[in-house]
C-alpha cells in the first residue's frame, strides 16, 4: 500500500524562503561577495573560545539552571547598571536565552493573547509577525519616516487601540542603520503614560552605536524600562553568530510570565558557553571598544562608494549601510540585488523584503560586518556603478 502525508493546514501560509537564503545562495552561484545576510566573516576574540574550552575542561556540560548561570545573569546586571544606570535583580529579572530571535518569540508568546494587536515599526526583522500570527495575533505596521526613519509618533498614536497589547521598538535599527534618540524614548513614554501596553526592545546592536553618541536603552528610562522587555545578543556582540545565545531583562513580574513560555519552548541555554560568556564579561573592553571597531569599518565602506552613483543614508549604528540606487537603476529592488549579484559580484538586501507592503525606494541594504579584504573586494566591483 502506498504511504500517504496527511495534509496540513499551515500556521505560517504567507511565509517562504526568507530574501536572505535566496540572496546567499545567489551569491555563492555567481561568486559574488556576500554582503548581504547580516554575519561577521571573521573569527571572534580568541580568549572568548578558550573560557568556554575552559568551562568545558572543568566540567561544565550538564544542564544549567532554566534562567541562566547565575554567573552570567550577575555578570548581565552588573553590566546593564555600569551602562544605562538601571538595576535589574539577577535571580528574577534577567534571563538567558538561546539568541535573540527566542527572546522575541518567547516574548510574544507569554505576553500576548489572541485577538490582541502588536505594532511593530517598518521595515523591521522578518520574525517579527510570525512570532505574533503564531501567538493569534495581529501584527499592526506603522511605517517609520521616510529617509530618516525616525519613530512617527502621530502615526503610532493613531495605531494604539483598547486591543494593542505591545509595541516593537528597533534600535539600533535593523535594516537602516538608524538610533532612536534620548527625546524619542521620552516621547515614547508619554505616549504610553495611560496605557496598559508593554514594549519589546529588540537591541541587540546596542553596542554599534557611532560618533560618539550613546545608546539610548529603553532601560536607561525608569517609566519605560518598568513595562519592558529588552533583548540583547551575546553573539551580535561578541561576533558569534552561531552561539545562538542572548539575554532579556524585565521587571520581576513579567519575567516570571517570560519564563514560564521559556522553560517549555528551550528550557536551558548551552551550558559551558554561559559559563565562558561569565568569565568574559569581566573586562568591558571588548564591548566597549566595538563602537570605534565598527566605525572604522562603515568608514571604510563610505569612503570607497564616494566616487559612485549610490547615494548613502546614514548609519548611525549597526553593522549596515543603505544606499539609493536610484541614479544607477530603475529596476524593482529585488531585481535590482539580483542583478548586483549576478552582472557586479556584490550581494545585497532589497528594502522592501523589511515591509509588510513591499514598498518599492530603490534602497538596498549592505553589511559591513566583513573583514577589510572582502570589503576592499567588494568596493572595487560596486567602484563600476
Amino acid at each position: 500500500m502506498p504511504t500517504l502525508t496527511p495534509t496540513l493546514t499551515s500556521r505560517l501560509p504567507q511565509v517562504g524562503t526568507t530574501i536572505f537564503s535566496v540572496m546567499s545562495a545567489l551569491a555563492q552561484q555567481h561568486d559574488a561577495v556576500n554582503l548581504g545576510q547580516g554575519f561577521p566573516d571573521f573569527d571572534c576574540d580568541p580568549r572568548l573560545v578558550e573560557t568556554v574550552a575552559r568551562a568545558m575542561r572543568n566540567g561544565h556540560n550538564q544542564y544549567p539552571p532554566m534562567p541562566g548561570v547565575p554567573a552570567l545573569r550577575h555578570a548581565v546586571a552588573d553590566k546593564i547598571e555600569r551602562l544605562y544606570g538601571m538595576r535589574y535583580d539577577p535571580d528574577a529579572e534577567i534571563t538567558i536565552t538561546a539568541g535573540a530571535t527566542q527572546a522575541i518569540i518567547t516574548a510574544i508568546l507569554a505576553l500576548v493573547h489572541p485577538g490582541d494587536e502588536v505594532i511593530v515599526l517598518d521595515p523591521c526583522y522578518d520574525s517579527y509577525e510570525p512570532s505574533i500570527v503564531l501567538a493569534g495575533a495581529r501584527a499592526v505596521h506603522v511605517p517609520l519616516l521616510a529617509e530618516t526613519f525616525r519613530p512617527d509618533f502621530a502615526a503610532l498614536r493613531a495605531a494604539l487601540t483598547s486591543r494593542t497589547r505591545a509595541l516593537i521598538v528597533n534600535t539600533p535599527h535593523n535594516p537602516s542603520a538608524s538610533v532612536w534618540t534620548a527625546g524619542d524614548m521620552s516621547d515614547l513614554a508619554v505616549l504610553l503614560r495611560d496605557t496598559d501596553v508593554l514594549v519589546i526592545a529588540d537591541e541587540v546592536y546596542e553596542h554599534m552605536v557611532f560618533d560618539g553618541v550613546p545608546h539610548e536603552s529603553v532601560s536607561r528610562h525608569a517609566d519605560l524600562a518598568a513595562r519592558s522587555l529588552v533583548v540583547s545578543s551575546f553573539g551580535k556582540t561578541f561576533h558569534v553568530t552561531g552561539w545562538k545565545v542572548g539575554h532579556v531583562a524585565a521587571p520581576a513580574a513579567l519575567t516570571a510570565e517570560f519564563r514560564k513560555v521559556h522553560q517549555f519552548n528551550v528550557f536551558t541555554v548551552n551550558t559551558p558557553v554561559q559559563h565562558g560568556l561569565a568569565d568574559y564579561l569581566a573586562d568591558p573592553a571588548p564591548y566597549l571598544e566595538l563602537p570605534v571597531f565598527y566605525q572604522r569599518k562603515r568608514d571604510l565602506f563610505r569612503q570607497g562608494l564616494a566616487a559612485s552613483r549610490l547615494r548613502l543614508l546614514p548609519s548611525h549604528g549597526t553593522y549596515f549601510q543603505c544606499a539609493d540606487y536610484s541614479a544607477v537603476s530603475d529596476l524593482p529592488e529585488e531585481d535590482f540585488c539580483r542583478w548586483l549579484t549576478a552582472e557586479v559580484g556584490v550581494a545585497a538586501i532589497p528594502l522592501s523584503a523589511f515591509y509588510a507592503d513591499r514598498r518599492e525606494q530603490r534602497l538596498a541594504r549592505f553589511c559591513f560586518a566583513k573583514q577589510d579584504a572582502t570589503l576592499e573586494r567588494a568596493l572595487e566591483r560596486l567602484a563600476s556603478l
